[in-house]
């Protein structure tokens, strides 16, 4: 379902956000953000008062923005950068990042704004991936006001696959003014590694896991948390969606090439950082999702993939299906062989909460809740075409989900049970996702779905005989309510996961939508489990509390080492490569689970001085997973040396 902050290719503008319908706004600017701010290393940072605009300029040779000093308005001095001459809503003053900070670093941006007239604009994100696809996000959107509009904070990052990357002002076509324009380090926070992990609380009931975007594996502390916390299992966000992976220019090439259109073009260059991190730390990946009426673009369902085009017939429409999810799974398993793509939405969203199909109709540069699907095949006849090609061509071992939110109301519920059914029966589906997206609010009683009606759905979704997943799990407070409602939120998590642990043999994943509450598509409404501090909220304890952590223990006896001479240890260098990375890590982890294929004296198995060189903890309990995860740690900064 929703966005973690969009990123697509096009020039239409969307917003940043979990869900497509959403709108997105900066999260509460809280003291310790400001204090965090403050403490870090400035990168950047001008009020013009020297006339300089040279850092700024507009969006390329069709944005006819002109920028220079102005002394017309500001609001600190007597100058501000002035953008005049704007033609188009996207025209604007853009920064460029990558060429004044680093990437995998994560920053604040803060600046003030002002139309010369009346303020109504937008703060985003632009970069260009490795395929050269350039992909752009809303990040702070209705600065709509009389006079001048702050953003403080805003947090941004990248990876070393993007390039060109820029944050931009832009919305309507007045001049806008900018002033006090700072870039600033975001300072590392330590996270509460005495904290059981809640993936190996859980290891032997489902896994654990949460959605992931590019941009988070910047955050240093962020991924500290989801390497301890949610490492049974990851879903890109958004970069996996069609939008994403549906490559026009190619398409058009394709067509240009051969006359065919249809046999659609698939890049995953968006979600390649993802993956690769996926990848070196040997954790499973959701796919997310193949056939969705929302974040799919109009040109596609378009003769020619021409976005003014006729729509296609349903015959037509089925080929490029067939081809689409075709080429989708076998570039994906080329590219990644080594990924347990475990488990794949291949349809999302496609009833609504009556039990009815969606109306038909175009998605729109701005989205809308009409299915492009519904359009071309006049009904939902083509779920039963999807699961089809899906179960012809997904990788051995991926397993084929119905994904819908709203799916404890009862009308879309009983569609959703009579669609699976008749799947099942035709051996299609293997399960329904439960993207519960929740909402605490103020009081249990008012609390929705409440948690009678969520256990009667996992009641009756586990009486189908399928596998059910949580795939988007957060619960609501009231807006900007501060922590006064912590308490409600905490004892309705605990219902709901005491709800899902009561039907754990029907329940193989539980997947939050994201980690901490800043960076949810719902962040002024804090669903999720740790803070903007990255401090375990009292919904942590209230799911944890009184649980017996997995004791850790050896597989293995490991050598007597107190005679050995320290000169010959490398701590974490547990392949014995001569160097300490991530594929320590994963040996470690792999000899922890299945020793009989990674234990001594395997082909592929740990050797005597690595097991010296792989207990890193300063404990006595052989090498386990927390050696796993202090390697990662010293890989995140967050330790300067081993032993730990």
């Amino acid at each position: 379902m929703k966005n973690l902050k969009f990123a697509r290719s096009g020039a239409a503008v969307m917003c940043a956000v979990l869900a497509g319908s959403a709108l997105c706004s900066a999260a509460p600017l809280t003291a310790q953000r400001r204090s965090a701010a403050a403490a870090g290393e400035v990168i950047y940072s001008t009020d013009f008062e020297d006339g300089d605009v040279s850092a700024f300029t507009n969006r390329g040779e069709n944005d006819t923005t002109q920028l220079s000093a102005s002394d017309e308005a500001s609001v600190s001095g007597s100058t501000s950068l002035l953008a005049a001459g704007r033609s188009d809503t996207w025209n604007g003053p853009a920064f460029r990042l990558d060429d004044k900070c680093k990437p995998n670093t994560e920053y604040y941006v803060s600046a003030n704004i002002k139309g010369r007239y009346y303020t109504s604009a937008i703060f985003s994100f632009q970069y260009t991936d490795s395929d050269g696809n350039v992909h752009y996000s809303n990040l702070v959107q209705n600065l709509s006001g009389s006079d001048w509009m702050s953003i403080e904070n805003v947090k941004v990052s990248f990876t070393e696959d993007m390039t060109d990357v820029y944050v931009y002002f832009e919305g309507g076509q007045d001049d806008i003014f900018i002033d006090d324009f700072s870039v600033v380090e975001v300072p590392e926070v330590p996270i509460e590694d005495e904290l059981p992990s809640l993936s190996a609380l859980f290891s032997d009931s489902f896994k654990v896991g949460t959605a992931l975007t590019p941009s988070d594996l910047s955050k240093k502390s962020f991924m500290a948390l989801a390497a301890k916390h949610f490492n049974g299992s990851v879903t890109v966000g958004n970069e996996m969606k069609p939008d994403s992976v549906l490559n026009k220019d190619a398409c058009q090439a394709y067509v240009e090439e051969t006359g065919d259109d249809t046999n659609p073009q698939i890049s995953f260059a968006a979600a390649k950082p993802v993956l690769e991190y996926c990848r070196k730390n040997n954790i499973p990946v959701r796919i997310h999702t193949l056939v969705w009426h929302s974040q799919t673009p109009d040109w596609f369902f378009k003769e020619n993939y021409d976005p003014e085009g006729e729509w296609v017939s349903s015959d037509k429409m089925l080929l490029r299906m067939e081809n689409y999810i075709k080429n989708y799974f076998e570039l994906l398993t080329e590219l990644y062989p080594d990924i347990d793509f475990y488990a794949c939405d291949v349809v999302n969203e496609a009833w609504m909460e009556d039990g009815n199909p969606r109306q038909p109709g175009e998605q729109g540069s701005s989205g809308s809740a009409k299915s492009a699907w519904v359009q071309v095949f006049g009904d939902n006849s083509f779920i039963e075409y999807a699961f089809t090609y899906a179960r012809k061509y997904a990788p051995e071992g991926c397993k084929l989900y119905y994904n819908d939110y709203n799916e404890y109301m009862d009308g879309k519920m009983n569609a959703i049970v009579e669609m699976a059914t008749d799947l099942k029966e035709k051996g299609l589906i293997d399960g329904i996702g439960m993207q519960s997206h929740l909402d605490a609010r103020q009081s249990l009683d008012a609390s929705f779905p409440s948690v009678n009606a969520y256990n009667k759905a996992l009641d009756t979704y586990s009486q189908l005989g399928l596998d059910i997943q949580v795939t988007e799990l957060d619960a609501t407070i009231p807006e900007n309510s501060d922590d006064q409602y912590y308490d409600v939120q905490a004892d309705y998590y605990k219902g709901i996961w005491d709800s899902i642990v009561a039907h754990k043999d029907y329940i193989s994943a539980v997947i939050f939508w994201g980690i901490t509450d800043d960076n949810s598509w719902r962040a002024n409404q804090q669903p999720l489990l740790f803070d903007e501090n990255f401090k375990a909220k009292p919904a942590f304890y209230a799911i944890t509390d009184g649980l017996d952590v997995p004791p850790t223990t050896s597989t293995t006896q490991p050598p007597e080492t107190s005679t050995q001479d320290t000169s010959d240890i490398m701590y974490g260098d547990a392949n014995c490569d001569g160097a300490v990375d991530l594929s320590d890590a994963v040996l470690i982890m792999q000899y922890s689970a299945n020793p009989d294929v990674y234990g001594l004296n395997k082909a592929e198995g740990i050797s005597d001085q690595g097991i010296i060189n792989a207990d890193v903890t300063g404990g006595n309990d052989g090498v386990t997973n927390l050696d796993a995860l202090s390697i990662q740690k010293l890989k995140l900064g967050l330790i300067d040396k081993l032993p730990e």
